[in-house]
């Protein structure tokens, strides 16, 4: 019977898991794996960018492709479809070029908070600025803001892990 429960509990904790996990389906791919008109597509709008990597996304019941490329100096994520249509670019950028909207209402929001790391998000010929910050009491967050500075959403992390000296 003990053995049966904690069968049963094992189970139950790996279903949680992998349902909890199911956003969104990622994998690596090889990039001789990778789609030519993927391949393609990100050659002709980055002819002098280094490919860095590609991932293979299935969210809602749709395929995209991510390509990790290094574009002059900076890093940039290219999603595609199969098809080699562009959906969004995620590129990396310095915090001091955020708009000074966004660094208004991100110093409200979270006075004193140490950036990590900034994106422009641009999909649909929208820019939205994703920023990766933890705050004063080591708090981790991934808030996404408009270029008004309105956020669109806002995600806790795990907290932050920084070694203390």
């Amino acid at each position: 019977m003990r053995k049966l429960v904690c069968s049963s509990f094992a189970f139950c904790f790996l279903a949680i898991v992998v349902g909890a996990s199911g956003r969104a389906d990622e994998e690596k791919v090889p990039l001789d794996k990778v789609p030519k008109a993927v391949m393609d597509a990100v050659k002709k709008k980055f002819p002098n960018a280094k490919i860095m990597g590609a991932e293979k996304e299935m969210e809602d019941g749709k395929t995209s492709y991510e390509v990790a490329i290094k574009n002059k100096d900076q890093n940039i994520d290219v999603i595609l479809t199969p098809e080699g249509k562009i959906i969004a670019l995620e590129a990396e950028i310095p915090a001091k070029d955020l708009p000074k909207e966004v660094v208004a209402a991100m110093d409200k929001k979270y006075p004193k908070a140490t950036v990590k790391k900034v994106e422009e998000i641009t999909k649909d010929d929208k820019i939205s600025y994703e920023v990766l910050l933890v705050t004063t009491d080591n708090k981790t967050f991934e808030t996404t803001f408009d270029p008004k500075g309105k956020i669109l959403e806002e995600e806790a992390k795990k907290e932050s892990k920084e070694k203390k000296n």
